[in-house]
C-alpha cells in the first residue's frame, strides 16, 4: 500500500471517503499510535516509516516523499523540495523531530499548501513527551488573485 513518490496512489479494495476533519482525525490517530510505542528521539525517517504503515493498515491512500516542484515564469522547476506525506491526495503531513515547532515550520507549511493546491495540512513534531503538544493543522484559505 506504501507508495513511491512516481507512482499513482494505492487502491485499497475497499474505497472509502474521507472528509477532511475525519482524514486529519485518523491521521493523528495513527501518529499518536506510533509515538505511544516509540516514544521521542528517533530519526524523522523511522516516525515516517511507521506512520505510514499505520496509515496504510487503516486503508488510507498516501504518497510519501512527494516532489513539489515550482513554476517561475511559466518554468516548472524541480529544485528538490518533497512532501513528507499527501494523504488521499488532500492533506500534506509533515513530520518534524525539533525542540518546538516555530514560525519558520508554520511558513513551510503554508507555502507547500499554496504550491500543490491543497488546503489543509498537520505539522507532527515528535520531539515532545506528549504528541499532541507537538501538533499543528494548517488551513490555506489563501486563493491566489486571477491572471490579468
Amino acid at each position: 500500500m506504501v507508495q513511491s513518490s512516481d507512482q499513482p496512489p494505492s487502491t485499497p479494495s475497499t474505497l472509502r471517503f474521507w472528509g477532511s476533519e475525519q482524514l486529519s482525525d485518523a491521521v493523528i490517530g495513527a501518529a499518536i499510535r506510533v509515538h505511544r510505542r516509540l516514544g521521542p528521539g528517533l530519526l524523522e525517517s523511522a516516525y515516517e516509516a511507521c506512520l505510514t504503515y499505520e496509515l496504510a493498515r487503516l486503508g488510507v491512500r498516501l504518497r510519501a516523499q512527494v516532489p513539489l516542484p515550482i513554476m517561475y515564469d511559466s518554468v516548472r522547476l524541480d529544485v528538490g523540495y518533497r512532501l513528507d506525506l499527501v494523504v488521499e491526495e488532500q492533506l500534506i503531513v509533515e513530520l518534524k523531530c525539533v525542540e518546538r515547532l516555530d514560525r519558520v515550520h508554520l511558513a513551510q507549511m503554508m507555502t507547500y499548501l499554496r504550491l500543490s493546491g491543497l488546503n489543509v495540512g498537520l505539522l507532527l513534531n515528535f520531539h515532545v513527551a506528549k504528541l499532541t503538544d507537538g501538533l499543528r493543522r494548517v488551513v490555506n484559505r489563501y486563493q491566489d488573485p486571477p491572471n490579468q
